[in-house]
């Protein structure tokens, strides 16, 4: 039987690229790259760690997409090797409100300690610790 071995990317549908990138280069860290697709398009996407995700301008979606498109209705959870003091101190400097945690929770690979905080479109967002 064929199987999966991993995941390459995801797709965000957001309401403003350059917000986005904004909070997601500024205060999670990741790299922001516009690449030229297969059809000759020009994309954004976020790199982090080997994976990334494509961002999708919510009123001029590429297709194929997702059935729904739809702006804050992600809850992704990112791992870290940071402390999550560490975290809660950088986020209060961009004035990003913790939502919840830190708490325990069970990831893919076992127990992580975590913290939720939202992105600019409202995606419950999870920056995660292995314990």
């Amino acid at each position: 039987m064929p199987r999966i071995t991993g995941l390459d990317h995801l797709v965000l549908t957001v309401m403003d690229i350059k917000r986005t990138l904004a909070f997601y280069g500024d205060v999670l860290g990741m790299q922001a790259d516009v690449f030229e697709a297969a059809d000759g398009t020009l994309r954004t996407a976020l790199h982090f760690g080997l994976q990334k995700v494509n961002l999708h301008q919510a009123d001029g979606p590429f297709a194929p997409h997702a059935e729904v498109p739809m702006p804050g209705s992600a809850d992704l959870c990112f791992l870290t090797d940071i402390p999550l003091m560490d975290w809660i101190a950088h986020l209060a400097s961009h004035q990003v409100l913790i939502e919840e945690g830190p708490v325990a929770r069970t990831g893919a690979t076992g127990r992580i300690n975590s913290i939720y905080v939202r992105d600019p479109d409202g995606n419950l967002i999870e920056i995660a610790v292995k314990v």
